[in-house]
C-alpha cells in the first residue's frame, strides 16, 4: 500500500475557486482596521507625551500630534483604544486558532535570520514568492505582536495607576510604565517604517493585502491508488 505525504501550501495557477487566499477576508480586515488605529493611537499618544515629556527637551511637532491639546488627545487615545484592543484580540484567536502563527511566523532558525540580514545588506532581497515570509520578517512580526500586547498592560498601568497599583509595582513604578510604553511605541514605528518601505519596494504584496493575493492550493491527504 502507498501514502502521499503531506506537503506544504503551494501556489495554485489554475482556476479552482476553492482554494484559500494568501490573505483570507477576515486577516485583510483586521490589517486595514489596526493600520487606521494604530495611526490614531500613535499619533494621539505623541500629543500626549508633549504634555508630560519623558526626554527633556525632546517635543513632537504639532503636524504629528492628533488633538490641539492634550485633553483631546486623551479622548482620541481613548477611542482608538476600544478598537485596537478588540481588534488585537480577534486577530490573536484567528491567527492561533487557524494555524496562520504557525505556517507563516515558525519555525524562526538563527542561521536564517543572520544570512537575511546579510542578503539585506547586500541589497540581495528575494520576493519572487510572497506567500513564505523570510527569517527576518517573522522575527519583525513577533516582535511588534508581543510590543502591542506589552503596549496595552503599560497602558492600563498608566491609565488606571490606582485600580492597577498591583501592576504599576510589578512595572517598577508609574513613571517606568511610561518609559516602557514610550519604548513600545518606538518599536511599533520602527516596524510601520521597515513594513511601509518594504511595501512600496515590492507593490505586490501591499496588493495582495488588498485583493487577498494568489490563491494558495493544499496538497496532500489523498490517495494515489492502493497496490495488492
Amino acid at each position: 500500500m502507498r501514502h502521499v505525504k503531506t506537503e506544504t501550501p503551494a501556489v495554485d495557477t489554475s482556476s479552482v475557486h476553492t482554494a484559500r487566499r494568501l490573505h483570507p477576508r477576515p486577516v485583510r480586515i483586521m490589517h486595514w482596521v489596526n493600520a487606521v488605529v494604530m495611526l490614531i493611537m500613535i499619533t494621539s499618544g505623541w500629543g500626549i507625551y508633549d504634555d508630560d515629556v519623558i526626554i527633556r527637551g525632546f517635543h513632537f511637532s504639532s503636524f504629528w500630534r492628533l488633538g490641539d491639546w492634550a485633553a483631546w488627545s486623551l479622548n482620541w487615545h481613548f477611542a482608538g483604544m476600544w478598537f485596537l484592543v478588540i481588534n488585537g484580540l480577534i486577530y490573536l484567536v484567528y491567527g492561533f486558532a487557524s494555524g496562520r502563527f504557525r505556517e507563516k511566523l515558525l519555525p524562526i532558525r538563527p542561521s536564517e535570520v543572520v544570512q537575511t540580514v546579510i542578503d539585506t545588506l547586500h541589497f540581495k532581497i528575494a520576493h519572487e514568492d510572497i506567500t513564505v515570509y523570510n527569517a527576518v520578517q517573522k522575527l519583525l512580526y513577533i516582535i511588534v505582536i508581543l510590543a502591542g500586547i506589552s503596549q496595552v498592560i503599560t497602558g492600563l498601568a498608566i491609565w488606571k495607576p490606582v485600580q492597577f497599583s498591583g501592576l504599576v509595582t510589578l512595572l517598577g513604578g508609574f513613571q517606568t510604565a511610561r518609559v516602557l510604553h514610550f519604548a513600545g511605541m518606538a518599536v511599533i514605528v520602527g516596524f510601520l517604517i521597515v513594513h511601509v518601505a518594504l511595501a512600496l519596494l515590492v507593490p505586490k504584496t501591499l496588493w495582495a493585502m488588498v485583493s487577498g493575493g494568489p490563491r494558495l492550493k493544499l496538497r496532500g491527504r489523498a490517495e494515489e491508488g492502493h497496490a495488492a
